[in-house]
C-alpha cells in the first residue's frame, strides 16, 4: 500500500507540474498524450481506492457530481467595482485628484479582461472556495466549477490562508470551438466569450463547465498580511511565485502621459490577443498610497477603468427588411454582410424609421459604418457614398403593410409608419408575445416560437385562446412532450390569479405602460369599473395624459375588445386589483414621496421586484434621471444614468446599500 501511496504522490506532483507549465506558463514540457496517460492512471487508482482521492487531486479538473443550486455567500470584504473613464479628459481628472491627495505617484497599468470577476479562498495553501462577484456584497458559490479551470492552482507553494481575486474568461480558441459544437448540434451559439464564460461558470454540472476550457488571470489580494509586497506590481510578482496566473502585459508608468501611451498601444493591439479585453485598469502602484486615498461608497479612489470607445467597422448593407410590431409600427432593419463587432458577429441592425434612413442617406448596396451602442445594440452610424455602386436608389418605405397588405398611415405628430388593421397577423402575434411576457401575465414556457406555432396552426387567434388550450392541442406540436405540455398548462392556469394590473398591461393598449397600468388598476379596482370610466376621470389622475386617456377609452369601446374580455372572464382570469394600495403605505416611511431610478444589473432581485418594494414604501420609480430624482440605485454595469446622477449630485446607492435598507425596513 505504501508503494501505491507513493505512486499517487508522484502522479499528483507530475500532473500539477505539467498543468502549471501548460496553462500558466504557456510552456509545456511533455506532449498532451503523456499528461492524459498519467491522469487516466490516477483516475483508475482513485476509483479502485477512494481513500486516495483528495479535494486537491488533479482529477477534480474533469468535474464531479451535478449540484442542485448555487449557495449565496457573503464576501469577507466587498468586491467593489471601479469608476469608469471613457476618454483622455476623464483620465487626466483622475490623475489630478490622485496627485492632489498623494502628490507624484507611480501607476500600474493592467489589461481589463472581459470575463467574470471571481474570488478564490485558500486555507493552508489549498483552494477551498470560489465565489462570483454577485452584487459586490453577496456572491454565488461556484467552487466546483472553478476547480475545473486548470489555470487555478488547487494547492499553492506556501501554506497561506488568504483570498485572491481575478477574472475568469473564455479564450477565443475555446469560444470558437464551443460555438462550432453548438452550431453542429443545432443549438443557439453564444453571443460572445464573456457570455460563454458566465454561462459556463453557472453550469450546475461541473463536468460541462470542465469541457468549456476556461482560464483566469488573478489581479489582486484581499489581505496583504502574509505578503512582503509594498506595491501592486510586487503583489502580482508574489502571486506568480505562488503558482497563480497573472497577466504579463502589465506595465508600471511614472505619470499619466505614460498611461496614455500604454492605452494607445493596447487600443491598437487588442485584437492580436488570444482573449478579449474591454479596457485598461489604472491603479496607484504603492499600497500605502492606496490606503491613504481610500474608497468612496462604491469604488476605490486609487483606481479607475478606462473603457475602449465603441468599435466601428465597415460592412455591406444587402437589404432592408420590415417588421410589424404589436402596435402596428413598421420598423426597417438593415440586413448586413456578417461582420464581427465588439466581440460578436453582427448581421442585422435597426434603422428605426424612414426619416433616419433619408437623413443618413442609407441605400441598399451601400458600404456602411456600424457600431454597437453601449457595446450592446448594433446600429448603422453612416453610409459611405464614395464607395456607393452606380445605380443605387434612394430607399422609400412601402405604402402597404408587409404582413396584411393594409394601407400604412403616419399619424399626426409621429415619425413612424403604422398599420391600423386590428386583424393584422403580425400585430396579433406580437401582441400575444407581449401578453405572456414577464411584466404582463408572466406565462413561463410560452416563447415566441411556440406562440407562432400555435398561431400558424390556427390553434389560437387571440390572447384569450391561450386559456382554452388543452393537452391534445399541444402534444402534436414540434418538441412538445407530456411534461412540457403539463408545465405550460400549469403556468397558464397560475397566471389567472395575477393582479389586475398585469392583465391590463398585457392587453397591449397603446401608450399604456407598466406604471400607468398599476396606477389605473389601483384607482378603479376592477375591469367592470374600468369599462364605466370616463375620459375626464382618467385625466384627474396625475400620471395620465390626454393621449393615454383617449387611447384607453377608444380601446374599451371596441366591440371586439369587449368580446375578448368576456372570453377571458369565462375562463376565470382575475380582473381585480390585488396589490398594495397607496392608502396602506405608512406615511412615515423614509421612501414616501421620493423619486427613485433603478439602473444597471441587479443580482439579488429583478428590477420589477425592486420597483414594487419601493412603491409599497410610497416611492415613485421613474426611468430617467433628472434634477427631481431623489435617489439612484445602481447595479452592475450602470451606464449613462449613473454618470448623469453623479454630475447632478444625486444620492447614489449600490444594490448592497439597498438590500441593507430593505432589511432594516422589513424587520
Amino acid at each position: 500500500m505504501n508503494d501505491l501511496a507513493n505512486r499517487v504522490e508522484t502522479l499528483h506532483r507530475l500532473l500539477n507540474q505539467y498543468n502549471h507549465e501548460y496553462y500558466v506558463m504557456d510552456n509545456p514540457s511533455v506532449p498532451d498524450s503523456e499528461y492524459d496517460k498519467l491522469l487516466h492512471e490516477l483516475i483508475h487508482i482513485e476509483e479502485e481506492h477512494p481513500e486516495f482521492k483528495t479535494e486537491d487531486s488533479p482529477t477534480v479538473r474533469v468535474g464531479g457530481e451535478a449540484q442542485a443550486t448555487f449557495n449565496k455567500v457573503r464576501h469577507d470584504t466587498p468586491m467593489l467595482s471601479l469608476a469608469n473613464a471613457f476618454n483622455e479628459e476623464d483620465l487626466r481628472r483622475f490623475d489630478a485628484r490622485v496627485r492632489e491627495h498623494a502628490g507624484k505617484v507611480e501607476y500600474m497599468c493592467e489589461l481589463k479582461i472581459d470575463g467574470l470577476a471571481v474570488s478564490l479562498k485558500y486555507e493552508n495553501g489549498r483552494f477551498v472556495q470560489g465565489l462570483t462577484r454577485g452584487d459586490g456584497t453577496i456572491g454565488e458559490d461556484i467552487t466546483e466549477n472553478l476547480r475545473t479551470i486548470r489555470a487555478i492552482p488547487l494547492k499553492i507553494k506556501k501554506p497561506l490562508t488568504f483570498e485572491v481575486r481575478g477574472e475568469a474568461f473564455m479564450p477565443k480558441a475555446s469560444f470558437e470551438r464551443l460555438n462550432k459544437e453548438k452550431e453542429e448540434a443545432g443549438e443557439q451559439a453564444f453571443a460572445n466569450p464573456r457570455n460563454a464564460a458566465a454561462g459556463s461558470l453557472r453550469q450546475l454540472d461541473s463536468k460541462l463547465a470542465a469541457k468549456r476550457r476556461l482560464s483566469i488571470f488573478l489581479y489582486s489580494v484581499n489581505d496583504f498580511t502574509n505578503f512582503h509586497a509594498t506595491s501592486q506590481s510586487e503583489a502580482l510578482d508574489e502571486l506568480d511565485e505562488l503558482g497563480f496566473k497573472t497577466n504579463q502585459n502589465r506595465k508600471r508608468e511614472s505619470d499619466i502621459e505614460g498611461v496614455l501611451e500604454y492605452i494607445k498601444y493596447w487600443t491598437e493591439k487588442r485584437q492580436d490577443l488570444s482573449y478579449d479585453i474591454d479596457g485598461i485598469v489604472i491603479k496607484v502602484n504603492d499600497l500605502e498610497e492606496q490606503d491613504e486615498l481610500g474608497y468612496t461608497q462604491k469604488s476605490p479612489r486609487w483606481a479607475i477603468a478606462y473603457k475602449f470607445p465603441a468599435e466601428e467597422v465597415v460592412t455591406t448593407l444587402h437589404d432592408i427588411e420590415l417588421s410589424v410590431g404589436r402596435t402596428g409600427v413598421v420598423t426597417p432593419t438593415a440586413v448586413l454582410e456578417p461582420v464581427r463587432v465588439a466581440g460578436t458577429t453582427v448581421s442585422r441592425a435597426s434603422l428605426h424609421n424612414e426619416d433616419l434612413i433619408h437623413e443618413k442617406d442609407i441605400r441598399i448596396g451601400d458600404s456602411v459604418v456600424i457600431k454597437k451602442a453601449g457595446d450592446i445594440i448594433p446600429e448603422v452610424v453612416r453610409s459611405l457614398p464614395d464607395r456607393r455602386p452606380e445605380g443605387t436608389e434612394t430607399y422609400h418605405m412601402p405604402t402597404h403593410c408587409p404582413s396584411c397588405g393594409h394601407e400604412l398611415v403616419r399619424l399626426d405628430g409621429e415619425i413612424a409608419l403604422r398599420c391600423i388593421n386590428p386583424k393584422c397577423p403580425a400585430q396579433l402575434v406580437e401582441g400575444m408575445i407581449h401578453f405572456v411576457s414577464r411584466q404582463a401575465m408572466n406565462i413561463d414556457g410560452l416563447g415566441t416560437k411556440l406562440i407562432m406555432q400555435l398561431y400558424d396552426n390556427e390553434i389560437i387567434k387571440d390572447v384569450a385562446d391561450l386559456y382554452y388550450l388543452t393537452k391534445d392541442d399541444l402534444l402534436p406540436l414540434e418538441r412538445m412532450g407530456e411534461k412540457k405540455a403539463d408545465n405550460l398548462l400549469n403556468a397558464i392556469e397560475a397566471s389567472k390569479e395575477n393582479s389586475f394590473e398585469h392583465l391590463l398591461f398585457g392587453l397591449g393598449i397603446r401608450h399604456l405602460g407598466v406604471k400607468a397600468s398599476q396606477v389605473i388598476a389601483e384607482r378603479f379596482d376592477n375591469m367592470e369599473r374600468l369599462f364605466e370610466v370616463t375620459e375626464e376621470e382618467l385625466l384627474e389622475i396625475h400620471d395620465i395624459g390626454d393621449k393615454l386617456a383617449t387611447s384607453l377609452i377608444t380601446y374599451l369601446n371596441n366591440e371586439d375588445i369587449i368580446a375578448l374580455i368576456d372570453k377571458l372572464r369565462a375562463k376565470n382570469v382575475n380582473m381585480k386589483y390585488k396589490g398594495i394600495r397607496t392608502s396602506e403605505i405608512e406615511s412615515d416611511s423614509e421612501f414616501n414621496g421620493l423619486t427613485v431610478v433603478l439602473t444597471g444589473k441587479l443580482h439579488n432581485m429583478t428590477r420589477t421586484e425592486a420597483s414594487k418594494w419601493l412603491e409599497a414604501q410610497g416611492a415613485k420609480t421613474t426611468s430617467s434621471v433628472t434634477k427631481k430624482t431623489d435617489l439612484v440605485i445602481a447595479g452592475e454595469d450602470a451606464g449613462s444614468k449613473l454618470t448623469k446622477a453623479e454630475k447632478l449630485g444625486t444620492e447614489i446607492w449600490s444594490e448592497a446599500d439597498f438590500i441593507q435598507k430593505q432589511n432594516e425596513v422589513d424587520q
